[in-house]
């Protein structure tokens, strides 16, 4: 490599304690950290109250502006062997601008999750309509997000089922594709024997973000359908619902008399649910690894969710203790994980396993290493051989560019 330099474009600054994507982005950063890269991450996007700070990990942190000549020289004077798109929004941004000033960095996509596969699920939820591929296939957003990873040098995908998706049904070759879910320190006994047991534990919670459509959708749905039923059963217990952005309608819906109880964001949700005796996530639509479902597997608390909310972590006859997709069987796997203390323990045994199992930080970082040394070295004949990259990218740089550099000039002139 040209330099131990690595560019991260980020679509925001990294909010660990509120999303998901926030603590995959953590996590990418401390492996370059960790593999001594230099690191600058920047960004269109403003700070906010939740935004990590970057540089007391020794991340430089940039504003960089959007349709704008200063972020080509920006970049030259960077000169970053690797450069990281978060999200194919960014690669659409800048990927023109990366390939014409960095012709020679490897151009690495982190994808999340498939965007547009959680906005095909969405739309037709909305309507009642059976998810299926031909819908994902004909979204506009999915012919853009597809195209962003055919354009990139490798895409990180953090899901079992969305590579296969990719693989199978796009026929992605194997070689853009890069299999790279949350990565985990392992569980062994000097963690587990610290968390609280069954005995010291209390009440459901529920953990996320709510700018998220899937989260408001199972707040809702435990509220009107799952809770009574658990409540019913359970006259003494309470759901906790914690989490960031919660819009007006989701406030209104806390009620003490029922143990519904609206608690707000958290700055340490690991202990919250720790506390917790289980977790549910009932997510009816969504994409890529759920991270509130494995904070409850590193947390030792049992999980009760959907096979939404369990997609992507292989295939394991097991992982259907966890999952139920109607209110009233996800109501009473829920009751019977709370009442008996030796299924909550087997429960919470398989959570451990499958962490171990599927997300090894220490199998997938040597992994991940491999994959870009082996780039690097062959990065002429990899891009060789991506034809249809090759000719996504020869047109995207044509009209993204002189489109970018007409709003530039339109821009300058009404200053």
């Amino acid at each position: 490599m040209h330099s131990n330099k690595v560019l991260i474009l980020g679509l925001t600054w990294p909010e660990p304690k509120t999303t998901a994507a926030g603590i995959r982005m953590m996590q990418l950063i401390h492996w370059f950290l960790e593999k001594k890269f230099q690191i600058t991450f920047a960004s269109t996007a403003a700070f906010n109250e939740y935004s990590e700070n970057l540089t007391a990990y020794g991340v430089d942190q940039q504003s960089v502006k959007l349709n704008h000549h200063s972020f080509d020289e920006f970049a030259q004077r960077l000169n970053p062997s690797i450069v990281v798109f978060d999200r194919y929004i960014m690669e659409e941004q800048f990927g023109w601008r990366i390939a014409e000033n960095l012709p020679d960095a490897l151009r690495v996509l982190d994808t999340e999750d498939l965007h547009s596969l959680r906005s095909a699920r969405e739309k037709n939820f909305s309507v009642q309509k059976e998810f299926n591929i031909s819908d994902w296939l004909s979204l506009d957003i999915t012919k853009r997000e597809l195209a962003s990873i055919f354009r990139s040098d490798l895409s990180l995908i953090i899901s079992e089922f969305e590579i296969k998706l990719l693989k199978d049904i796009v026929k992605v070759d194997e070689s853009l594709l890069f299999h790279l879910p949350f990565m985990y320190e392992q569980l062994n006994e000097s963690i587990t024997k610290n968390w609280p047991p069954f005995d010291k534990r209390q009440h459901f919670v529920f953990i996320g973000n709510g700018k998220h459509a899937p989260n408001i959708d199972a707040i809702s749905w435990l509220n009107t359908e799952i809770w009574p039923l658990i409540r019913e059963s359970l006259p003494e217990s309470e759901l906790h619902i914690y989490g960031p952005y919660m819009p007006e309608r989701v406030r209104k819906m806390e009620s003490p008399k029922t143990g519904f109880r609206i608690k707000g964001w958290v700055r340490d949700a690991a202990s919250i649910m720790a506390q917790a005796k289980l977790n549910l996530i009932p997510l009816r639509f969504g994409a890529g690894l759920k991270g509130k479902l494995l904070d409850g597997f590193i947390n030792g608390t049992p999980n009760v969710t959907t096979s939404i909310g369990m997609e992507g972590i292989g295939n394991s006859e097991e992982l259907n203790l966890f999952t139920q997709d109607e209110a009233i069987g996800f109501s009473k796997r829920a009751i019977e994980l709370y009442r008996s203390k030796y299924k909550w323990k087997e429960t919470q045994n398989l959570g451990t396993d499958v962490i171990n199992k599927h997300f090894n930080k220490v199998v997938f970082g040597e992994r991940l290493n491999k994959k870009i040394i082996e780039l690097d070295k062959n990065l002429n004949q990899h891009r060789a051989t991506n034809i249809i990259g090759g000719i996504l990218a020869h047109k995207t740089l044509q009209s993204t560019k002189y489109l970018s550099k007409w709003i530039e000039a339109k821009n300058n002139l009404l200053q």
